[in-house]
């Protein structure tokens, strides 16, 4: 119900240079980050990219402790909701509350974001790339797109949950513990001070995120520490219905591959920044 579908998971360029690619994909590396070929109309494949991808850690850039142990995989799946300019919903939570969302425009192309509270309000500050210069309705869904990310955060301190939507669904994109190393820069600089009163003040009660109690066990923490990937997402889809006992059982197939940090990438239609 919240997970992109998993097309392929490719683990060598044997298996990429077999498979037959859907006309329309996303196709991106699980170890990385920023990684990412939209192919449209059986456009053609750069195999040379992908494999740059297999002989990357991403953990020699900028020393992100969770990169460093991933087996290099590539992961194909669908383009979601048929939309060519699909905005990223990012939503930081402090202790399984949605505090601050951030909307990444034109990822690809001339990246922009803007940042609201979780009413909608506009934030005056931007974060690593220049503010987007237009309106950004908010999402039809934005309620029950709180509800998911107040859920998948419930066992965490401060964590990120990204977010892609039409309006109706809701999709998980991934599960971020450390937004870009904790080295982008606020502008202003006074945005830091704003945005930490959003994120660690003491927000009223909020209807939308007491109504329900949230169920989720120890098992969340963990899970968020595998490749979920490898189990199609099932283990995102048990924390949101609440059973973290079926949540564990689908953690643990590659104690390898554990991310203890940043970015464990559950799915996404396309390739989101960390």
């Amino acid at each position: 119900m919240y997970n992109v579908p998993t097309i392929a998971v490719l683990r060598d360029m044997e298996a990429v240079r077999a498979f037959d690619f859907p006309h329309d994909c996303c196709i991106k590396p699980t170890h990385g980050s920023g990684q990412v070929i939209l192919r449209h109309d059986g456009a053609a494949i750069d195999y040379d990219e992908i494999a740059s991808w297999f002989r990357m850690n991403y953990y020699h850039g900028r020393r992100e402790q969770n990169y460093r142990a991933l087996r290099p995989k590539v992961i194909v799946e669908p383009l979601i909701f048929d939309m060519d300019r699909l905005a990223d919903f990012k939503v930081f939570c402090w202790q399984g509350e949605p505090r601050l969302i951030q909307v990444d425009m034109d990822r690809h192309t001339r990246h922009t974001r803007q940042y609201f509270d979780v009413h909608w309000n506009e934030q005056p500050f931007a974060l690593a790339h220049p503010r987007y210069p237009g309106t950004i309705d908010r999402p039809r869904n934005l309620d029950a797109m709180r509800e998911v990310a107040a859920k998948l955060s419930s066992r965490f301190s401060l964590v990120r949950i990204d977010l892609y939507t039409d309006g109706e669904r809701c999709l998980v994109g991934e599960i971020t513990n450390c937004q870009a190393n904790a080295l982008e820069a606020f502008e202003p600089a006074e945005g830091e001070d704003i945005a930490s009163r959003v994120l660690f003040g003491s927000p009223a009660e909020d209807p939308v995120l007491t109504r329900s109690p949230v169920r989720i066990g120890a098992a969340a923490g963990a899970v968020v520490a595998t490749s979920m990937r490898d189990t199609d997402g099932a283990a995102v889809v048990a924390l949101l219905e609440g059973d973290a006992s079926r949540a564990d059982g689908q953690r643990g197939r590659r104690p390898n591959e554990a991310a203890a940090g940043d970015a464990t990438r559950v799915s996404g239609g396309r390739r989101s920044m960390r």
